[in-house]
């Protein structure tokens, strides 16, 4: 089965950036997506088989912070929910590129129901992402 014929949604999400070369860099070559069609003002990124679009836009919205298990969670974030080894390579490849982390690679909900590894970073015009990985996938949304 190829993406194009995944049972499951796959989204679209454009996120302002305030630099097309260090977007093309960090999206590119630090996380390693593929690029789609660009032009001067915006670049498609292929993230995991969803449309990932970079707009070159001059403003930010304020990024605000909630506490979450004695973190400083990063508020708008996006990411995604990859496998267990799919996370360790991702985070390998952060640290050899020198990612600075808003918050390191960490398991969360150690032995409990939900855990979980998960990690959070800014890109270059401080978009903050969280890449997170479930021990177990069927506790995705488990209470």
């Amino acid at each position: 089965m190829t993406v194009l014929d995944s049972p499951i949604p796959r989204f679209h999400l454009a996120m302002p950036v305030d630099d097309l070369a260090a977007a093309r860099t960090f999206y590119g070559e630090v996380l390693g997506l593929e690029q789609g069609r660009s032009s001067d003002k915006w670049i498609d990124w292929n993230l995991h088989g969803h449309q990932f679009v970079t707009h070159l836009a001059a403003e930010r919205p304020r990024q605000i912070h909630n506490p979450v298990d004695g973190h400083d969670v990063p508020v708008p974030h996006f990411g995604l929910i990859l496998s267990v080894p799919e996370f360790r390579k991702l985070a390998d490849r952060l640290r050899a590129a020198d990612t600075s982390f808003v918050i390191e690679p960490y398991v969360r909900f150690e032995g409990q129901t939900g855990e979980q590894w998960t990690m959070f970073l800014l890109d270059p015009a401080g978009n903050a992402l969280e890449f997170k990985a479930f021990t177990d996938d069927s506790q995705v949304f488990a209470v």
